[in-house]
């Protein structure tokens, strides 16, 4: 806690500029020095380190989240609130299956908790369990009416499901509900809503409302990704470079680091990319034991660039062993496909496929997998959510 807090007001820096997240760090450092001792005061500091690793895609706020959640569990063990952060916690490491088993848990204690719920659908929907996502973003929906972490959850659920038209109006009415003050939300929701478009074709929409979000909040992470893809439609390759430049300095995850290869290779400046899938390939493999890892990039770059089918295989294997969501079901198939275990990598293909997502990388790969019976595999309807107004 230290460590955040006391580098914030050295900085001197006016409360105003600071973001939501990191107000919300300052107001819980308040509440700390009023009211010491007192539990609530560690779980609004944790809450606020959450939502700034959000805001940032530093993972560095959740160990120190974790170290929030350590004081308030010291001082009032086994507290509902508090095991509700854990598991945000647990969300935002990537650790799906053991935040899953702890939503659980606590749906049990509590069964009408919203935002409990919320959790259950995020770490179904990463490990691919969309039926039951599916029923938690329902129950989301009926318990409170219109609201925004059901609406958002809902639009995704849709995305995958393949109602692009559906996700963006849901988008809409979350962002229309969001607050001017909160401007990093309102950027999450703009860049959601400017993906969405450029996923269904409409490159112009989604131009602006990235555009949007970046003024909303400058040098958000998500929208300068999102907008380097839309140059990158536009044969604008050298501006989709310098924006994931942007993102991957100010968060280096190592699958931005493929993206950047990649646009690199694009604008033609061969030399940059090759030193770029390098430095990708080393991070990549340092981290894919770990549940927060690029495997599904790797597989791709084995697969695709450096043309090593059998370790794409094995990268693939690995990722499968544990989740089954349709990016994975798609790297595993791509790595089947590229071993020439065709039969197999079309029923990934086709598991993917049935649950109505319209992905354009999963769409190139299914096309390449099933060929003429791309109709066949991609014919399974995906579910829909009810009454989600």
């Amino acid at each position: 806690m230290k460590t955040i807090i006391s580098i914030m007001f050295a900085t001197g820096v006016a409360f105003a500029a600071l973001s939501p997240a990191e107000q919300s760090i300052a107001e819980a450092a308040k509440e700390m020095s009023n009211k010491p001792g007192q539990y609530t005061s560690y779980n609004l500091l944790a809450t606020a380190l959450v939502r700034r690793a959000e805001e940032t895609a530093d993972a560095g706020f959740y160990a120190q989240a974790e170290d929030a959640v350590k004081k308030s569990v010291e001082l009032s063990p086994n507290n509902f609130d508090t095991e509700k952060i854990q598991v945000s916690i647990l969300l935002g490491k990537h650790e799906y299956p053991a935040a899953l088993e702890a939503a659980k848990r606590l749906n049990k204690q509590v069964a009408d908790d919203v935002m409990v719920y919320g959790l259950l659908t995020d770490a179904n929907v990463e490990l691919g369990n969309y039926k039951d996502a599916e029923n938690s973003a329902q129950w989301m929906l009926n318990l409170r009416r219109g609201n925004v972490p059901a609406l958002i959850r809902a639009a995704h659920l849709r995305e995958l499901f393949g109602d692009a038209e559906g996700a963006y109006e849901l988008l809409e009415m979350a962002y229309q509900s969001t607050l001017p003050t909160e401007t990093a939300d309102r950027a999450f929701l703009l860049t959601q809503m400017g993906h969405v478009r450029f996923a269904s074709g409409n490159i112009d929409a989604a131009e602006k409302l990235l555009q949007q979000a970046l003024t909303s909040f400058p040098g958000y992470y998500a929208a300068l990704g999102d907008l380097a893809q839309v140059r990158i439609a536009q044969k604008r390759f050298d501006d989709a470079v310098a924006l994931l430049q942007e993102r991957y300095q100010g968060a280096p995850h190592t699958e931005y680091g493929y993206d950047l290869a990649e646009a690199l290779q694009m604008a033609g400046r061969d030399g940059e990319a090759r030193k770029a899938f390098a430095e990708f390939e080393t991070r990549a493999l340092a981290e894919s034991g770990k549940r927060q890892n690029s495997n599904r990039e790797l597989v791709f770059y084995y697969a695709d660039r450096a043309h090593q089918p059998a370790r794409a295989l094995a990268v693939a294997q690995q990722q499968y062993a544990w989740r089954h969501d349709v990016y994975t079901l798609d790297a595993y198939a791509w790595a089947l496909h590229a071993n020439g275990r065709d039969v197999e990598a079309r029923k990934q293909m086709e598991a993917a496929l049935a649950v109505g997502i319209r992905d354009a990388r999963l769409l190139r790969h299914a096309g390449e997998i099933c060929g003429a019976d791309l109709q066949v595999c991609a014919g399974l309807p995906g579910p829909a959510l009810r009454a989600t107004k």
